[in-house]
């Protein structure tokens, strides 16, 4: 490895060109800045990617999932080290989401070049398809098949115009037929690193430009059904009313009040509610809540899950029929401390003492730490802890640092690693 330049001179104004490029790409139907998966809009800014890439001397492939990877070749051959995200949007999204993280990935195989630094290693940088919810249902669905988590039965999944997702991947260029050939392994990567915006306040709070990434938190997520009985609302005295949203909003405050007990540890979301028959006078005798909770340790996850059953029985006693149904359950991603360390010390070598801190939104990564178990992130700020809005916005700048400190860590992990 020859090392020239440890200040990386990475090129905000390119970043930027390439930021305002990539943000046209959105269907002009939908608010904010939308691009989603296997839109017109998403192929269009792939093929732009793509082609970004091998501008910047990068071999250019896409995987039969649909995935675009450069590859800069190492002095040797062996696993890669692997660096990328996703440039696909929430409907109504921002600009910042994934994007920063392609297009620092690009940069750092550009500097890298410039500064004459040869890696001994293969450096990949990925854009996976559909880390966003697709119209198929399925989120990440370029890391799962990286990861050997998209199934054969995955690609029969239809989206509203009756297209399935095999049809919509075969689309980007991708072989649905050799989905198998997507799948990679300790033997193909070496390590992942993940740069992000933080999507939440506490490195703008800290006044930290860069952050590192502990682990990805766990999600929890439950649909709870509660019978009660109607009645009247005029004639129903309310002391002998079974009202079932009130028994909901009962349940909700309970699992709030738990999550309380654990600040800073969980975070707690009653984000989808049902109640029938829905007229202003009838108590109502049904309701429905879908309820999740996020946290890094699992035991705080446990403590929720407690607080739940204990919540259900509680109205069970006061006449209620109650019981909640797992929606999913998505295990917490502790990152890899001996790349953290890494990070770290990138971080340190340009003068930044950055925070450590949980992820609390899920990202490719999670599947990529199915891959190896050398997986990383860092973060870069989000003004006001804004994501999944046309407000969100990280400065520029530091889109900027955050790629030093990529760079520098990826020398670093191809001398730990070769």
């Amino acid at each position: 490895m020859e090392k020239r330049d440890p200040a990386w001179r990475v090129d905000p104004d390119r970043i930027r060109t390439d930021w305002e490029t990539l943000a046209t790409f959105v269907d002009p139907s939908r608010p904010g800045h939308t691009r989603r998966a296997f839109s017109p809009q998403d192929r269009a800014a792939r093929r732009w990617v793509a082609r970004r890439m091998e501008e910047a001397g990068l071999a250019v492939t896409v995987d039969a999932a649909g995935n675009v990877w450069g590859l800069r070749p190492g002095t040797r051959d062996g696993p890669k080290l692997v660096t990328g995200s996703h440039t696909d949007t929430v409907d109504g999204g921002g600009r910042f989401d994934g994007i920063a993280g392609v297009l620092a990935a690009l940069e750092v195989a550009r500097v890298l070049d410039e500064a004459g630094v040869r890696l001994r290693l293969p450096l990949a940088v990925v854009d996976f398809v559909a880390e966003e919810p697709s119209p198929f249902g399925l989120s990440c669905v370029g890391s799962r098949a990286v990861s050997g988590h998209l199934a054969v039965e995955h690609l029969s999944l239809r989206d509203d115009a009756g297209r399935t997702l095999g049809e919509a991947i075969a689309q980007l260029g991708g072989d649905p037929a050799r989905l198998a050939s997507a799948r990679l392994g300790p033997d193909d990567v070496a390590a992942f690193v993940e740069l992000h915006v933080e999507q939440g306040p506490y490195l703008e709070r800290a006044g930290a430009r860069v952050g590192v990434v502990t682990g990805i938190v766990g999600i929890d997520r439950y649909d709870v059904e509660i019978l009660g009985e109607r009645g009247h609302s005029g004639t129903l005295p309310m002391s002998d009313r079974h009202d079932a949203a009130v028994a909901a909003a009962r349940l909700v405050l309970d699992l709030m009040a738990e999550a309380a007990r654990h600040p800073g540890a969980v975070v707690c979301t009653a984000g989808r509610w049902q109640v029938a028959p829905g007229a202003y006078n009838v108590v109502p005798g049904e309701a429905r809540v879908g309820v999740e909770w996020r946290a890094l340790d699992p035991t705080v996850s446990d403590a929720m899950e407690e607080a739940l059953a204990l919540a259900l029985r509680a109205l069970e006693g006061q006449g209620y029929r109650a019981e909640a149904r797992r929606v999913s359950r998505e295990a917490p991603v502790p990152l890899s401390p001996a790349v953290q360390d890494i990070l770290l010390a990138a971080a340190r070598d340009l003068g930044h003492d950055a925070p450590r801190l949980a992820s609390w939104a899920g990202h490719d990564t999670v599947q990529m730490a199915h891959v190896t178990e050398r997986v990383g992130m860092l973060f870069v700020p989000s003004r006001g802890g804004l994501s999944h809005s046309p407000e969100e916005w990280s400065e520029i700048a530091d889109v900027a640092e955050g790629a030093r400190c990529l760079a520098q860590a990826i020398v670093r992990l191809d001398g730990s690693l070769a």
